[in-house]
């Protein structure tokens, strides 16, 4: 399994600031990263629980493969947004990956036939490894999203953090960079392409895709921890941490929470799928119980895995343990804005019945 290659390679990757080598070319050759991309474009198309999962799947053995899947699996979704020309010039080479940061961050003007694009996006993860960066930008007004290769782009080092190191998260400078009208969209509009996978909402489903690898690795540190406690005996104690009751009610309580999350989350998922079927558009509800389960999946492992990191003590403190890098990228992942504590508002509000801005949910 992909999960257990991640796993044996995580320190590599961590290291590396990138995954490992090994590692991306199976994840390539697999097409994990382009799950969203038209089956007009000879993709998958593949619907969101299974593309969600396989996110969480990778998360277990390492939180940064599964995160890189994941926000490479949403901008792939973005070939639907494109028209025909820039679709199949990113996308139709069947090893192109794109990597996105669709915030406005960027600046454009009218140029003849397309648009001229400067600007600095921070957070990049999988640049690295990526062909194409989808990057947010304002022209007159209107937020836009230009699809840049890789070549146009420096990369500065910025990626020095806490948690998620594997991702290589860093920076990337575009300067005057010219864009063609067919690589230019509107996450706005919505999708130029047809079907279910592109009716689901985009917003909702970057939330969720952040929430996935952030479950995944709360499992992940479930199993890390299982593994220490039945092997580590605390001073002073003739008892493996696995032979106390404490223990055991705590991971007890731990696996019901982070399953109860996950079992929201992807009941979520199937309501808001069942609605993408449809010809109308998926109704509020079901878009803000997305948003919320994804928040709460991933602030539910975060919680998780600091109560598994404490209960570890002495045995998870030390550069290289398996479950102080579980801590780390916990605390990394549920920084990102899809799903911090100010991400819970929106949907009280919609709850509540209080006016609330709902664009992007």
């Amino acid at each position: 399994m992909l999960a257990d290659l991640a796993r044996e390679v995580a320190p590599k990757t961590e290291s590396a600031g990138a995954l490992a080598p090994e590692l991306l070319e199976a994840i390539r050759s697999e097409g994990l990263f382009r799950l969203g991309v038209p089956a007009s474009l000879g993709g998958p198309e593949q619907a969101p629980g299974p593309t969600l999962a396989a996110a969480e799947s990778l998360a277990r053995g390492d939180a940064s493969a599964g995160w890189c899947v994941s926000i490479a699996t949403t901008s792939s979704l973005l070939a639907a947004y494109l028209p025909a020309e820039g679709a199949e010039e990113v996308f139709g080479d069947p090893r192109s990956v794109a990597s996105g940061v669709w915030a406005p961050r960027g600046r454009g003007a009218e140029a003849d036939g397309g648009v001229v694009v400067s600007g600095q996006w921070s957070f990049c993860s999988g640049i690295q490894h990526a062909d194409w960066l989808f990057a947010g930008f304002v022209l007159s007004g209107a937020m836009k999203v230009a699809a840049l290769p890789r070549a146009s782009l420096e990369v500065l080092d910025t990626w020095h953090t806490t948690g998620l190191r594997g991702t290589g998260s860093h920076d990337a400078v575009a300067r005057e960079v010219f864009v063609p009208a067919s690589r230019v969209l509107s996450v706005m509009d919505g999708p130029l392409h047809g079907g279910a996978l592109y009716r689901f909402p985009v917003f909702g489903f970057f939330a969720l895709s952040v929430a996935a690898a952030a479950l995944g690795n709360a499992f992940g540190a479930l199993d890390d921890f299982t593994t220490l406690a039945g092997e580590r005996t605390p001073t002073g104690s003739r008892r493996t941490l696995a032979e106390r009751s404490s223990t055991q009610a705590a991971v007890a309580e731990a696996t019901a929470s982070l399953r109860a999350a996950r079992a929201f989350y992807y009941e979520a998922v199937a309501e808001a799928w069942a609605a993408a079927q449809g010809d109308e558009p998926v109704s509020l509800q079901a878009k803000t119980s997305l948003r919320l389960a994804a928040t709460h999946a991933a602030r539910t492992a975060r919680s998780v895995v600091s109560e598994l990191y404490d209960m570890a003590g002495g045995g998870a403190i030390y550069d290289g343990a398996a479950l102080q890098r579980r801590f780390r990228d916990a605390h990394t992942a549920s920084a990102h804005f899809q799903i911090n504590a100010a991400s819970y508002e929106v949907p009280g509000k919609v709850l509540l019945g209080v006016p609330a801005q709902t664009e992007q949910l």
